[in-house]
């Protein structure tokens, strides 16, 4: 399966309102604590693929994220799988791969048509939408659909970010 995903900056108290006026459905919220590992053969900065954990109200799936599709959004293929958190770790770890960083946020998930809209607080890097689609094809028209929901919202294709929030804490611990 393929994740169709933008991410862009966006305010939620604006953003939540436009959802509820569109009569989107409001699944609920999760906090998320994302481990990130890297791979012993190859640096997955260099490759543009990702391999987390990610606990979430006491339940983890590891998920591997392949390389980015397309040069608009962060599609990509992508597998997952519930595993005891802990016990993964410990197996990663084993077989020589590291942890690269942690990532914290608070998400509000809500659903409309298709699309998952998640709206996202990420500690100190601030407010966050991520709009997806899980398809088996077709990222071209998923994409032009996603933004042109995004617009609805006042957020255009040129507010688009392509870079993963673990990229971002990362940067971020570079500058302090």
């Amino acid at each position: 399966m393929l994740e169709i995903e933008v991410k862009a900056r966006a305010g939620h108290q604006r953003v939540k309102e436009l959802l509820a006026g569109m009569g989107a459905n409001f699944i609920g919220v999760q906090h998320h604590c994302d481990t990130y590992f890297n791979a012993p053969h190859r640096d997955f900065a260099n490759t543009d693929e990702a391999l987390r954990i990610r606990s979430v109200d006491g339940r983890s799936v590891m998920t591997y994220k392949g390389k980015k599709l397309d040069t608009v959004s962060k599609t990509r293929e992508e597998f997952e799988t519930e595993v005891d958190g802990g016990n993964a770790r410990s197996i990663l770890l084993a077989l020589g791969f590291y942890e690269s960083g942690v990532v914290k946020k608070t998400r509000e998930v809500f659903k409309y048509g298709n699309m998952t809209i998640c709206l996202d607080k990420v500690g100190s890097l601030g407010e966050f939408i991520e709009v997806e689609i899980t398809a088996e094809s077709d990222i071209e028209l998923h994409s032009k659909h996603i933004f042109s929901f995004m617009e609805k919202l006042g957020i255009g294709e040129e507010d688009s970010i392509r870079t993963s929030y673990l990229e971002m804490v990362l940067e971020q611990a570079i500058e302090k």
